[in-house]
């Protein structure tokens, strides 16, 4: 792993535990980890939601000016969109799409077979929010994971243990799936000017002294004196492996205005966002035909 030494030490902030929505026209069921109600505590990123979902799923619908980081935990995720993109990640696989300047994209259960996914929102600043839509399909096997004592890190952005993470970055994000033996701990590492945040998905794991069980979020604030730092994940002695999401990355510190699937900086902004999209600036909903996969 990387040097530590001078890596100040992270501490958490507050733990909180994942909502339970329910299902609803789109989804069987839904947990919310992360809201949007108070993004500067959560600045820059914005929604963590958990679904599961058979039919309908996402069908055809827009976004503008923010990423999605999407991990399929179970089943397959077919997903399409209106400039030509077309395919199906399975389970284990990420895929980060930046919607930029405006993308039309649906995200469905292959065959209406049940999918359980996490998405995450992550915002762009005010100068990065018409950039070109791009996706990166992340595919677990052929993701870097870096295995050290008791620690296998999964590594999917940023960096660690001298390894750079594949997805390609507008806003700085570090983030990795991190599967930890009873009785271990791991000190990780990630920059000192980032809000940080450990998802546990399962088992339970101290986080810089802090008890966090599954279903539970750790925050960790900025510390903007440090350009390096740790963040402690331990595990007591047991049978139980534990798996934990740990994403970060610098806040922006710009306003932020939501409506409905579009991020940008001022309600201006997203009336123009909607005038955009009704008279087409976003292009056409493809007549896509479901996918055949395998």
């Amino acid at each position: 792993m990387e040097a530590l030494q001078g890596a100040a030490e992270r501490s958490v902030v507050r733990v909180e535990r994942k909502m339970h929505f329910g299902g609803d026209t789109q989804v069987d069921d839904r947990n919310v980890v992360i809201t949007p109600m108070r993004p500067e505590l959560t600045d820059p990123f914005l929604l963590l939601s958990e679904d599961w979902f058979s039919s309908p799923g996402f069908e055809w619908h827009s976004h503008r000016g923010l990423e999605t980081v999407t991990l399929v935990l179970d089943g397959v995720l077919e997903h399409g969109d209106n400039i030509g993109h077309v395919g199906a990640l399975t389970t284990g696989d990420v895929q980060w799409m930046t919607a930029g300047r405006g993308i039309i994209h649906r995200e469905l259960a292959f065959r209406n077979e049940r999918a359980h996914i996490l998405q995450l929102w992550v915002n762009l600043p005010g100068e990065m929010k018409m950039v070109d839509t791009r996706y990166q399909d992340l595919l677990a096997d052929r993701r870097p994971v870096i295995e050290t004592d008791g620690a296998r890190i999964d590594l999917i952005s940023g960096e660690a243990g001298g390894v750079r993470g594949p997805a390609l970055n507008n806003w700085p994000i570090s983030g990795a799936v991190i599967t930890l033996e009873p009785g271990r701990r791991l000190d990780h590492l990630l920059p000192g000017r980032d809000r940080a945040f450990v998802y546990v998905l399962s088992g339970r794991v101290t986080v810089a002294g802090r008890p966090v069980r599954a279903g539970e979020i750790a925050w960790s604030d900025p510390l903007p004196q440090s350009s390096l730092s740790t963040i402690a994940l331990e595990t007591t002695d047991g049978d139980e492996h534990s798996v934990v999401m740990v994403y970060s990355g610098e806040p922006i510190g710009q306003p932020v205005t939501m409506g409905g699937p579009f991020v940008m900086n001022s309600a201006s902004e997203i009336e123009q966002a909607f005038r955009d999209f009704h008279s087409g600036g976003f292009g056409d909903i493809p007549n896509q035909a479901r996918l055949q996969f395998r």
